[in-house]
């Protein structure tokens, strides 16, 4: 790869570009150019279709590459085929903060005895498809955005058809009609990481279209566009995740199945103390949460409530974030909550955040640095 980019340095590449003049898959290609562009030995272009190119590092890069001829096996096999031989001890664990494609930090967590992103990509490698489940903000979704640069993200509910997963008919700019792919075929034809995210949600009938792709015969029919018959690249890989106390939400036998490791996945409320959020807060929701254990409570506030907590406080306060925390429960919860939340703080009465009286002119709030001095000032 670093080859090729430093032969041609006027040249921007595509994935595509590249894959076709290496004999590489596209997934392969991509994993190769990322590691690149993380290492500053290339620069990444292109908000849409990633491009490519050489930089003053490229040509050093090269002088130190191990280049496969076409035809060779993809870069994820070798990795896969290198661990069965290398002890997990002997592994670097990645444990400090990782930056997500939207530039939030994920912090890693322990997962048999590796950090989770390590781990999920070793089952990647090894074709081992994993489901994560647990309540909505825990960051199952965050995990996966920080283990797999090159994933692409199905949202799942019960509008979801085939034809987001598989691609549909859409009009272009001349009127006409062309097949637009959808993300399950992107992912398989350049062996790319795929998110379905709320998978449940989703109709059985929907999800059968992925099961294809996902066993042995690693292909799907695509049936709305000429019968044609799309195959898996390495690389391709399916990871779905599963809120269980939603509604709607129903793990058949036919998606549990497809799925060898299922991976639970609760708030980290260590994580959240050394966050600096607020201890009581936390300690509040660490209580909710065993009481949700117990099926005494169907809710309690998750690492996702928790920093928006952080966040509120921080713009309206203590008293005004509190009492947004306790509207954000669910009616039959809220008043579970507000006397938790009352108990730890010391604070009589702590209502849903709500609009007061209308406020008149003088009592409105200046713009922080500026007083009514500074306007009588410039009316003279």
């Amino acid at each position: 790869m670093a080859r090729l980019l430093a032969d041609r340095p006027a040249d921007t590449l595509t994935i595509g570009d590249m894959a076709r003049q290496l004999g590489h898959s596209h997934g392969a290609v991509r994993n190769a150019a990322l590691t690149l562009v993380r290492r500053g030995e290339a620069d990444q272009s292109g908000t849409g279709q990633p491009q490519f190119r050489a930089n003053a590092k490229t040509d050093a890069a090269a002088q130190r590459a191990v280049i496969s001829p076409p035809g060779t096996h993809a870069p994820r096999a070798q990795a896969a085929t290198a661990r069965t031989t290398i002890p997990a001890a002997a592994k670097p664990k990645q444990t400090g903060p990782i930056r997500r494609a939207g530039g939030q930090l994920y912090h890693p967590r322990e997962l048999a005895d590796l950090p989770d992103v390590e781990a999920l990509n070793r089952l990647r490698d090894a074709d081992v498809p994993v489901l994560l489940y647990g309540p909505p903000g825990t960051g199952k979704t965050s995990l996966v955005e920080a283990a797999f640069e090159d994933l692409l993200t199905v949202a799942g509910d019960g509008d979801t058809t085939v034809g987001d997963l598989i691609g549909e008919y859409t009009q272009d700019d001349a009127g006409g009609y062309v097949f637009q792919y959808g993300p399950l075929v992107t992912a398989m034809t350049e062996g790319r990481a795929l998110l379905i995210d709320d998978a449940t949600l989703i109709s059985p009938k929907v999800l059968a279209a992925l099961y294809p792709a996902m066993d042995g015969r690693r292909q799907i029919q695509v049936k709305a566009h000429k019968g044609e018959t799309i195959k898996a690249e390495p690389g391709f890989y399916v990871v779905a995740g599963h809120n269980p106390g939603v509604h709607g939400a129903v793990l058949t036998e036919a998606l549990a199945s497809r799925f060898s490791v299922q991976i639970q996945i609760g708030t980290d409320y260590d994580l959240a103390l050394a966050l600096r959020i607020d201890a009581r807060v936390v300690r509040v929701a660490r209580h909710l949460s065993h009481q949700v254990e117990l099926g005494e409570l169907g809710w309690a506030p998750q690492l996702r409530e928790l920093l928006s907590y952080q966040k509120t406080e921080a713009v309206l306060g203590t008293k005004a974030a509190l009492a947004n925390l306790v509207g954000i429960a669910p009616v039959e919860d809220r008043d579970a909550v507000a006397d938790a939340v009352t108990k730890a703080v010391g604070i009589k009465k702590i209502a849903p955040l709500t609009l007061g009286k209308q406020l008149s002119a003088s009592a409105v709030r200046q713009p922080p640095g500026s007083t009514g001095s500074a306007h009588r000032g410039r009316s003279r």
